[in-house]
């Protein structure tokens, strides 16, 4: 798949065979793949993490140390739904990293909330502001709150993007142009798109 995907930078850009795989993905303005998949997942783990679990199952499923809007969240028997194997899984805590060795399996649920794990910071702020009172004459929905913390968070993973793709295929020293996710000035838009669908 990564043979596949520097094909396309390289078919985008017209670089030389030569041209390093690093330094092709930004001038590319294609993330490397492992950057990308990283990136929607916790695009993923968002979506749930800021919808109201009242409203959605799967949010609903989140541990109950997870911020969020409400505190309305599933049984233990409902949430993993294997209420004879309880003694298998067990529940992580949303305060703590995942283990590196984990002795019994976890939910998939938990796992996907722990994606969100360097943005605690911010959600748990966020919670404290969306359950303080709101000074008299002052009224804040908790809808329009959530959205702009939604685009907030939103924004602040595109720029995690732009941090792993610098980790995940650092270039050269004599290469200083830093990672973008538009295309270049010099770029055709037409290919820049076609390299986006392959």
């Amino acid at each position: 798949m990564n043979s596949f995907w520097h094909r396309v930078q390289r078919w985008t850009t017209n670089n030389f065979f030569s041209t390093p795989t690093s330094i092709l993905s930004r001038e590319a303005c294609l993330t490397p793949i492992i950057s990308y998949c990283r990136y929607r997942r916790r695009l993923a783990a968002l979506r749930i993490a800021c919808t109201p679990p009242i409203a959605n199952p799967a949010s609903a499923r989140l541990q109950s140390s997870f911020p969020s809007l409400s505190t309305f969240r599933a049984q233990d028997s409902s949430r993993h739904l294997t209420k004879d194997f309880s003694s298998v899984y067990l529940p992580l805590d949303c305060r703590t990293k995942v283990p590196s060795a984990p002795l019994r399996k976890h939910l998939p649920v938990d796992a996907l909330s722990h994606l969100t794990h360097p943005l605690k910071q911010s959600l748990t702020g966020f919670h404290l502001v969306l359950h303080a009172p709101y000074p008299p004459g002052i009224d804040i929905p908790p809808a329009k709150l959530m959205k702009k913390t939604y685009q907030a968070l939103r924004t602040r993973t595109r720029n995690m993007l732009l941090q792993d793709q610098a980790t995940d295929a650092p270039t050269p020293p004599y290469y200083e142009y830093p990672p973008s996710l538009p295309p270049q000035p010099f770029m055709g838009l037409g290919k820049f798109v076609a390299g986006r669908i392959h």
